[in-house]
């Protein structure tokens, strides 16, 4: 039960959905809109093969989505050397001209690319494998006229050019696009500027030495780049002379680096330097300072010896005697100790010693 649950579930959104489109495509009838998951296709030498009737659109009915039966057929044609954003950019243009349209891109050969225009980079055929693998594409022309015919148009069932509105002078005419834009089938776009196939060759070409030394380097021979024994020695000489100055710009940075960290610890070591100083002369200023520490400590020391000392002033001593007038602090009353040498043998003492003796 749950296995059939589920398959109706899905076989009723796929129905839901098929429904939708179904009532869609009956009211546009537009074919559906294929996923972009494979390249373009190639136009047949024949022409178009589509059965749909092929009716005259103008430029009001394409831009209100008419017809309803068919896709509005645009072509837009080139040389595409160098496939670059720019090509991009006009063919997204000219896909998102009408509500439903079906781009168609002529890609001319290499005859008369060089024959008209130039010389270019990429093959023929490597163009026309650039161009289906654009998203913006339906269609390929390979080998198209550098002139658009009206047997061409009929072929191809177009029913509009669209290219950017610059005069394009070529082959003998100053607009190759001129017949077109009287028929009212030319529709605009708008270059992007900045960007081409003939700035990109410019730029190889101004930095040719640049990137001849760059494919020296990913492995090409000299010889695949058309360049002489002495450019290349020349070539491999200024790689090494770049690499040195590489080396050198990369040691002057580090030792700039280092310098600086150096700097900084110096700076550091300094002011921590000055905060302990600081500090120490503080430290010492409040120790040694007036009515400080060490005078306490100071007095209190010589009161501890003058209550050792076995030694005591006399009272009547003058400095006891009141007439003085003056204190002394205890440091200063110790008493004087007086030390005299014995008498020499023989010799007699003194009364006054006599009576200090008996004393």
């Amino acid at each position: 039960m749950v296995n059939r649950r589920r398959n109706g579930s899905r076989a009723n959104g796929r129905a839901g959905r098929g429904g939708v489109q179904t009532q869609q495509q009956q009211q546009r009838k537009w074919p559906p809109i294929k996923a972009l998951r494979e390249p373009a296709i190639f136009a047949k030498q024949s022409g178009s093969a589509s059965d749909t009737p092929h009716d005259k659109v103008t430029l009001a009915q394409a831009r209100r989505g008419t017809p309803a039966h068919r896709p509005v057929r645009v072509y837009a044609d080139g040389i595409f050397d160098l496939f670059h954003s720019g090509h991009a950019r006009a063919l997204m243009q000219a896909k998102n001209l009408f509500p439903n349209t079906q781009l168609i891109v002529g890609v001319c050969s290499d005859a008369l690319t060089h024959k008209y225009k130039g010389y270019t980079v990429m093959t023929e055929d490597e163009r026309y494998e650039a161009l289906i693998h654009c998203r913006y594409v339906d269609e390929v022309v390979r080998d198209a006229p550098w002139t658009l015919t009206s047997e061409f148009l009929k072929k191809h069932k177009i029913d509009f050019v669209a290219h950017d509105d610059i005069p394009y002078t070529s082959a003998g005419s100053e607009d190759v696009y001129k017949h077109i834009k009287e028929a009212g089938m030319f529709v605009a776009t708008q270059r992007t500027e900045g960007i081409s196939t003939s700035d990109l060759i410019t730029r190889i070409v101004r930095d040719y030495d640049v990137y001849v030394r760059r494919n020296l380097q990913r492995g090409y021979t000299a010889r695949e780049l058309n360049v002489g024994f002495i450019k290349e020695k020349k070539y491999r000489l200024q790689e090494q002379v770049d690499r040195m100055k590489e080396t050198v710009r990369t040691v002057e940075e580090k030792s700039k680096h280092l310098v600086h960290r150096v700097e900084e610890k110096s700076h550091d070591l300094i002011y921590k330097w000055e905060e302990k100083s600081r500090e120490f002369i503080r430290n010492f200023l409040e120790l040694f300072g007036p009515d400080k520490a060490w005078y306490m400590i100071q007095e209190r020391s010589g009161r501890v010896l003058q209550a050792l000392s076995p030694y005591q002033s006399p009272s009547t001593s003058p400095s006891s005697s009141p007439t003085r007038g003056r204190s002394t602090s205890p440091v200063t009353q110790w008493p004087l100790l007086r030390f005299r040498s014995p008498p020499p043998k023989g010799a007699s003492v003194s009364s006054s010693e006599g009576d200090e003796g008996e004393m």
